[in-house]
């Protein structure tokens, strides 16, 4: 129902009546049909443009009156129709008797029905007539459309005898919602109101159940097609979980049962509190706020908080920094405090629509009080509590509910839900402290069943964060990146979750060797734990893994830990990055990395539970950044290091390994003794420690099948690994390995991995793995015959590679609205053989090519490469020595070599030919 009354001075949006004098008067001076057409839509799109900008300015002016806009936006539209509609039949198709065929109505639909609209949203409308259409009414229909689509408007539009109403709204569900919201525009309103009518008597009546059923599984699909989850970083708010559509569905299901033409009679119904109301109107009108801001912003009908808008959102609805928090991260919570008030709403209405339902069906509701919960009750299979009073009564059974609600496998009443969100602040300092409430947290947070849903219901009530008070500062807080897709909470219950699903062997195709050692764990409760503490401390400006450990070491005695299991929970949150920080960014084929790693980790124990946790860290970032490569990695780092921590710090393996995997590698060719010898010669030994086996096998194949030829590549998808395997063997010289790079990254490739091997008798076997732009392995055969060709290309001279990337548009990309300070680290502790030089940078197109070619420029060897990306930031990690094979010790040199990469680092421009001046 669209509430005029709420627009201030709705004239000054357009005044109708004197754009209709002033249209008859310049109508009455035209002397042809499309003179008045052309009169009649220069009018009305004046109108909107004035109309338009009248909003935009009071949008400007009053940026948190979200609802008042979108009202107003319908009030223009509304307008705008009846202006045209009375100018068409009166001035262009005239009729001095009509018929009782040639009555016409119009009505608004859907959103506009409702009379809300964001500035670029469809006009969804309905033309009702009695029976079949009439030629006249066709001429009408079919100008009008063309009037309204002259303006630009997205129009909606369909033609609907009476019966064809009922008809089309009982079989399709998308138009029985729509038309729920019909509301009268123009024309003969007696036959909208008979139309009104029949849809309530003859589609509505004696369906409402099966109506309730279609919304809510519909609710439950688009929450599961848009993430299932309300603390997405970039969410959507009009179909998101606890977004405007989730809105929509209450107001829907509330009048599809009681014929209700606002939210707030929904009150009288007792569907709603009057408090619960409030919350309805504080959402919405926050929601429709931010989306009327995101459409001006944009300039489309944009419905998704991307990052690129985010801090212009921030901007223009007066959000400033405050402490530690940048406006638009204080935006964004805001925003996810928001979606979750939707989601606490959503749940309590369907209780009052349970209870509603049942007096209605005269079913009796028992509530019963089993000795097994304690004093709460069960009604309808859902944990209660027997009066208003429980919580206050003893405050520790906010804690004990949700440890019922995990032992028992039972929901929680929301009408509970509802008690605990109030009574929450009742958890005090004494609550904290006292043992039986942490007994009870830690019996959910360990639980081996589901304690990701209860702990999540736990933060939902706002109970998880009174009881620890640093998780309730990471409680919606967004991690303004492109790596992180979800909040800080959310990572950290996602987390949780998957730690319990590897415990229950859930994930053994992924994760089988976490799913195997999780079991030889000696106390599992301290991973538990460190998962929950990994990252508490982020927000608050200084290095939060050793934040998080000083909270650790605080908050674990009073869980009930003891001093060792403390000093492990602490170790675990202060090293959390460092089994992934070694896996993507060192050469874990060098032993020095494996002895470093092994020396800080110290115990087989503590290993253990360092992979656990880095892997349900990496899983739980979000869809997609877990992959083959990464657990290759980690595996090939926990065996390593595991070895050593059983065996001890010498490198006796080193010749034995080497002389297996030679021995391997001729079996499995099947070459005679002495071929096979002649061939291992050619090798250093760290070409035999570097690769795997199958690397070994595919190398071995590619040099066979090349002879004497100059030049030969293979490319060969990896399926175990979730890779592409690039090999190239060719005559080496300098500036090979800058020129792969190039010839891969202009094929469409991005790098992860490179061994770069040189044979005694001067031929290079480079190994690259590498993974196309979306992360996915090159395996179609038209991709890898791109790869070949571009890789050619480039090392036969027959492009020039710089002007070939110069020439590619790169287009702008989100990695640009992140500000990645740029960082050289350069090490010569980290190896024995080679100088460690890592780079931190924006991650953009051609950086490696960039960077290699910088290293080339300053006469360094590149003997591996690792890549890693976190999101718009980009870790490059270099394994060099000077051309002699020595590593780099002189300072001035050293000094010289960190400025140059820094400049290549910081250089920002999307042009790829910058990138290269800069190496140069």
């Amino acid at each position: 129902m669209l509430r005029v009354d709420a627009i201030h001075n709705r004239r000054a949006i357009i005044d109708r009546r004197a754009l209709a004098d002033g249209l008859a008067s310049g109508l009455a001076r035209c002397e042809s049909f499309a003179d008045r057409r052309r009169l009649l839509a220069d009018t009305l799109r004046g109108a909107l443009l004035a109309g338009r900008t009248e909003i935009a300015e009071r949008l400007e002016a009053h940026p948190g009156r979200g609802l008042e806009m979108a009202t107003a936006q319908s009030f223009l539209t509304d307008q705008l129709l009846r202006l045209a509609c009375d100018t068409v039949v009166a001035s262009l198709y005239p009729l001095a008797n009509p018929t009782q065929s040639e009555r016409l109505a119009l009505a608004a639909v859907g959103g506009y029905g409702r009379g809300q609209m964001a500035p670029f949203s469809d006009v969804d409308i309905v033309f009702i007539t009695p029976w079949k259409q009439t030629p006249w009414g066709e001429q009408v229909i079919e100008t009008l459309l063309y009037l309204l689509w002259d303006l630009g408007l997205k129009v909606g539009n369909a033609t609907r005898s009476l019966d064809d109403v009922i008809r089309i709204a009982r079989s399709d569900m998308t138009v029985r919602t729509a038309f729920l919201e019909a509301r009268f525009v123009w024309g003969d309103q007696p036959l909208f109101d008979e139309a009104n009518a029949r849809f309530r008597k003859e589609v509505v009546a004696g369906t409402a159940r099966a109506f309730v059923a279609e919304k809510l599984a519909e609710r439950e699909a688009r929450h599961q097609r848009m993430g299932d989850s309300r603390y997405v970083v970039e969410p959507n708010l009009k179909e998101g979980k606890g977004g405007l559509r989730d809105l929509h569905a209450l107001f829907w299901i509330g009048k599809y049962l009681h014929q209700v033409h606002s939210v707030a009679e929904l009150v009288d119904k007792g569907l709603l509190t009057a408090d619960e109301l409030r919350q309805f109107r504080r959402a919405e009108s926050f929601l429709w706020s931010v989306r009327i801001m995101l459409h001006h912003i944009t300039g489309r009908a944009e419905e998704r908080l991307t990052f690129d808008v985010q801090r212009e959102l921030a901007a223009r609805l007066a959000y400033a920094n405050r402490d530690s928090m940048s406006a638009v991260e204080r935006f964004m919570r805001h925003y996810f405090l928001m979606v979750k008030s939707v989601g606490d709403l959503t749940g309590l209405f369907l209780a009052h629509l349970d209870e509603s339902t049942a007096r209605l069906a005269w079913l009796p509701t028992l509530t019963r009080r089993p000795a097994r919960l304690k004093g709460f009750t069960l009604r309808r299979g859902q944990i209660g509590v027997p009066n208003d009073e429980f919580f206050k009564a003893d405050p520790v059974h906010l804690l004990e509910i949700f440890a019922l609600a995990d032992s028992q496998g039972l929901a929680i009443h929301p009408l509970a839900m509802r008690a605990a969100a109030r009574d929450a602040q009742l958890i005090d300092e004494r609550v904290r402290r006292d043992k039986t409430a942490n007994a009870l947290f830690l019996e959910v947070l360990i639980s081996p069943r589901d304690p990701e849903t209860v702990l999540r219901w736990m933060n939902e009530a706002g109970v998880f964060g009174r009881f620890v008070p640093d998780f309730g500062r990471v409680v919606a807080q967004m991690q303004y990146d492109m790596y992180h897709h979800y909040t800080v909470d959310e990572h950290t219950i996602r987390a949780i979750g998957l730690l319990a699903r590897i415990e229950r062997g859930e994930l053994k195709s992924d994760h089988s060797l976490s799913s195997a050692i999780i079991h030889q764990l000696i106390n599992r409760r301290v991973l538990h734990v460190a998962v929950l503490l990994h990252d508490i401390a982020k927000g608050r400006g200084g290095d939060h893994s050793l934040l998080g450990a000083d909270i650790a070491r605080r908050l674990c005695p009073r869980l009930g830990l003891s001093k060792e299991e403390t000093e492990t929970v602490a170790w675990l949150v202060e090293h959390h990055l460092l089994m992934s920080r070694t896996a993507f960014k060192r050469d874990l084929s060098d032993f020095k990395t494996i002895l470093d790693f092994a020396e800080a980790v110290a115990s087989p124990e503590r290993l253990r539970l360092l992979l656990i946790l880095t892997v349900v860290d990496i899983r739980a970032v979000g869809p997609g950044v877990w992959n083959g490569w990464k657990a290759q990695l980690l595996r090939e780092l926990y065996d390593s290091a595991e070895e050593v921590l059983r065996l001890g710090h010498k490198q006796t393996g080193r010749a034995t390994r080497i002389a297996a995997k030679q021995a391997g590698l001729r079996d499995a060719l099947g070459w005679p003794e002495q071929r096979f010898a002649t061939y291992a010669r050619r090798f250093a030994d760290s070409y035999w420690v570097a690769e795997a086996s199958d690397v070994l096998t595919a190398n071995a194949a590619l040099v066979e099948g090349a002879g004497d030829a100059p030049l030969a590549i293979a490319c060969t998808p990896d399926p175990a690994r979730g890779t592409t395997l690039v090999a190239i063997y060719a005559t080496d010289h300098p500036g090979l390995f800058y020129r792969i790079a190039g010839a891969i990254s202009l094929a469409g490739g991005n790098i992860f991995d490179a061994r770069i091997h040189t044979t005694r008798d001067g031929m290079a076997i480079d190994n690259f793995v590498v993974l196309d732009p979306l992360g996915r392995p090159f395996v179609e055969p038209a991709q890898l015959a791109r790869l070949r060709r571009s890789i050619e290309d480039v090392l036969s001279g027959r492009i020039r590679l710089a002007d070939k990337l110069a020439a590619r548009p790169l287009a702008r990309r989100k990695a640009e609205l992140f500000r990645v300070e740029p960082r050289v680290l350069i090490d010569n502790k980290a190896s024995n053989r080679y100088t460690v030089i890592e780079v931190n940078a924006s991650d953009r197109p051609a950086l490696l090519y960039a960077l290699t070619n910088g290293l080339f420029q300053q006469k360094l060897t590149i003997h591996s490469a690792h890549i890693a990306t976190y999101g718009e930031k980009a870790t490059d990690t270099f394994y060099v020595t000077d051309l002699t094979g020595a590593k780099i010790d002189n300072p001035v040199r050293l000094k010289a070599i960190e400025k140059r990469l820094l400049a290549i680092a910081a250089t920002a421009s999307s042009k790829v030919e910058m990138l290269a001046e800069a190496a140069e």
